[in-house]
């Protein structure tokens, strides 16, 4: 009889364990989510281009300290990444020839989803993104840098060129623009009042400067050489 309520015993014991393991698996799956979208092909020429684009493109989940999800894209461009816990997620769509925006996933206990684009430049500022996911490229990867060509501009606008043409126009132009009756109205307008009469020509600086400047007056002479200069002309 005793050995028959021991069996029981051990027969209850190993009962309850198999069942209370099994509840924390069934706990354990409940808190596990699954991610969806879709992500959007670009124009391609051909469809096998498009195949080649759905195979080369992976869907990165990066979970922080839990590490990497990965998935991959069915053949009409949607996805789902199975067993992700609640939290806080990127998401990034990887691929070698477009550039896609990774956005962030947020799934609370209660199991709500939230996605918003990452801004690293303002991580406070939300804006919101429609669930499920639905992504398109925004641009192609440029590996290469273009190289620079040669341009008759570039000589034209060369620092150098504007030193050298810009004074020979305005030696060739100011003088027929202030023999311009109207221009030279328009200049003494725009003068202050008073300085017009004291105001030189433009023209004559200009002469002056490219002259190497004016000659130095010839000293005049006084009244008692004048007369003297007088007498001898009436002697002679």
């Amino acid at each position: 009889m005793k050995n028959i309520l021991i069996i029981v015993l051990i027969s209850f014991i190993c009962v309850s364990k198999t069942y209370s393991q099994d509840t924390e698996i069934e706990e354990s799956n409940s808190n596990e989510y699954q991610i969806e979208g879709k992500v959007f092909a670009p124009e391609l020429a051909s469809d096998e281009n498009y195949k080649n684009w759905v195979q080369n493109t992976d869907i990165l989940l990066h979970t922080g300290n839990s590490g990497i999800f990965k998935g991959f894209l069915k053949s009409d461009g949607s996805f789902v990444i199975n067993k992700v816990p609640s939290g806080s997620f990127i998401l990034e769509v990887q691929n070698a020839d477009y550039v896609y925006e990774a956005v962030r996933v947020e799934i609370n206990n209660k199991g709500k989803f939230r996605a918003r684009k990452v801004s690293h430049i303002q991580p406070s500022q939300v804006i919101q993104l429609p669930y499920p996911l639905k992504l398109k490229a925004m641009t192609t990867f440029r590996y290469f840098q273009q190289r620079e060509q040669w341009k008759i501009t570039d000589f034209l606008f060369s620092p150098m060129v504007l030193m050298m043409v810009l004074p020979l126009v305005l030696l060739v132009l100011l003088p027929k623009i202030m023999n311009d009756p109207e221009a030279k109205k328009e200049l003494e307008n725009m003068q202050l009042p008073g300085l017009g009469s004291e105001m030189p020509d433009m023209s004559e600086m200009l002469s002056k400067f490219l002259g190497g400047g004016t000659p130095a007056p010839k000293p005049q002479p006084s009244q008692s050489e004048r007369s003297k200069n007088k007498k001898r002309s009436n002697n002679n």
